[in-house]
């Protein structure tokens, strides 16, 4: 796996080209805008490297959900993964398929929205192209990833150069200082939070690299090295980007437009601009790739703990592609998906993720004194996951009292799985008709899918063992 293109190619998706619309209106200027994304990509650093050290600790595929599993035992981890697998994914997934299909008919309908059916059609086409796609070969899909990495990283790499050379031009006056922090409105601190859910929303994906840990290369070695250059690059290539923006479009240009890209093609690329709607359907169906892989292997990593059906930890028996977890991971879009993509889905989903993130990296700290001689070959100073978690509590604090109704949905969907938890997990003296129906279905699924369990490594399942850490070795050998 390119660690690199994967770790890229799921944070830039949909988000940069969906985001800097709400993060404008929200900030209630350009300036305190730019900071919000800047913010953002160094909130999102300090978070990776709380999970960099996670990552080579617990060396296990499944991300958050295998971290707080293995630290906070089997019902928070069901919690995270019921949230991820129920509504987060399936609805993210849907969401930029549906972005995908309205940018590649943009062209084809320009004075007009796309047909409802003609969208939601072309979205589908693609969900299941790039699932057969995972589900033959893991070597082609990740080739699409680096194919797709790169053309994202070109299609905004033209909005930036376009952008620079509109700066050069003198086409400034939008981001000096007097007129970048010309307030709209005031904003509130509820509205600042709730402008760094809408950023945190085109960083998602930082994470997703801690997903797949159990299949790349040297993972002590490649996984915090792609986490270090990733972050900082993706940040770097948001803000110039968003400068670019603003650089050609006034803020109520911008708010007004419904598909942010298109409009500054339109107003700077004359009769080229229909490069622009092909190059964001290009960069989020790449990301639809990486959600699809990563997201898949959280489902695997869930069954092979007990916490899904077995058959979800099965692979091709030649292929080697989790193909039960693919389909899982691929349900179509349904009314919920609609209902939430038209009411705040982007705060909805980032206030899932934010959640998710901050459980985990107090997981860290509470691991770090739970078990003190543990070896990590990464080790962050404590300053780093405390500042994380100070940001966590007020920026959701603050969005819940802003947005109750929409936070409030997505926690109340996780605590629903503490009820499936005791009953499907925790109960183990279940009726023997129940056992033997799911016997049943998985024999006859394990058939169509040509699936089996696959075979570990011995070493690779062995528990975490407490090993004693070689700095604290080394100097009580000197004494």
């Amino acid at each position: 796996i390119n660690t690199f293109s994967l770790s890229t190619g799921n944070i830039i998706g949909s988000g940069i080209f969906i985001s800097p619309k709400g993060v404008l209106e929200h900030s209630g200027s350009v300036g305190l805008a730019l900071i919000v994304w800047i913010l953002g990509g160094c909130i999102a650093a300090l978070g990776s490297l709380c999970y960099a050290e996670l990552g080579v600790t617990i060396p296990k595929s499944g991300g958050d959900y295998s971290y707080v599993t293995e630290i906070f035992g089997g019902l928070v981890g069901f919690l995270l993964l019921w949230s991820a697998v129920l509504i987060m994914y399936p609805t993210t997934l849907a969401v930029i398929a549906l972005t995908f299909s309205n940018y590649v008919l943009q062209p084809v309908f320009p004075d007009c929205v796309p047909p409802y059916m003609a969208t939601r059609l072309l979205s589908t086409v693609c969900l299941l192209f790039l699932t057969w796609v995972n589900c033959s070969s893991v070597r082609l899909a990740t080739r699409i990833q680096d194919v797709f990495t790169v053309g994202k990283l070109a299609a905004l790499g033209l909005i930036i150069v376009v952008g620079l050379v509109q700066i050069c031009k003198g086409n400034y006056e939008g981001l000096t200082p007097q007129v970048a922090f010309e307030f709209s409105t005031t904003p509130s601190v509820g509205q600042i939070a709730l402008a760094f859910l809408q950023a945190s929303f085109a960083f998602s994906g930082w994470n997703f690299l801690n997903y797949v840990t159990e299949e790349v290369v040297e993972p002590r070695r490649n996984l915090p090295r792609a986490i270090y250059i990733s972050i900082p690059l993706v940040t770097f290539v948001y803000t110039l980007t968003n400068i670019a923006y603003f650089s050609a479009m006034s803020p109520e240009e911008l708010l007004s437009s419904n598909a942010v890209a298109v409009t500054f093609g339109e107003k700077l690329l004359g009769m080229f601009s229909v490069i622009m709607p092909i190059s964001v359907a290009l960069s989020t169906f790449g990301g639809i790739n990486g959600y699809l892989f990563t997201s898949s292997r959280l489902c695997f990593s869930g069954a092979r703990e007990g916490h899904l059906p077995s058959l979800l930890a099965m692979i091709h028996f030649k292929n080697c592609t989790p193909i039960p977890a693919l389909l899982c991971c691929v349900r179509l879009p349904n009314t919920t998906t609609s209902l939430l993509y038209t009411h705040n889905l982007i705060n909805y989903v980032s206030f899932i993720n934010y959640l998710s993130y901050g459980v985990t990296i107090a997981g860290l700290l509470y691991y770090r004194w739970k078990k003190p001689k543990l070896y990590r070959p990464i080790k962050v100073n404590l300053l780093v996951p405390i500042t994380y978690l100070m940001f966590w509590a007020l920026l959701l604090g603050f969005s819940l009292y802003s947005e109750p109704v929409v936070c409030g949905v997505g926690l109340v969907i996780m605590l629903t799985g503490v009820p499936v938890y005791f009953l499907g997990v925790h109960w183990k003296a279940k009726p023997k008709c129940i056992y033997d129906f799911i016997e049943s279905a998985t024999y006859v699924a394990q058939r169509l899918c040509f699936v089996v369990f696959p075979q570990f490594d011995p070493i690779e399942i062995s528990p975490i063992e407490e090993w004693p850490d070689k700095s604290s070795d080394t100097l009580s050998r000197k004494s």
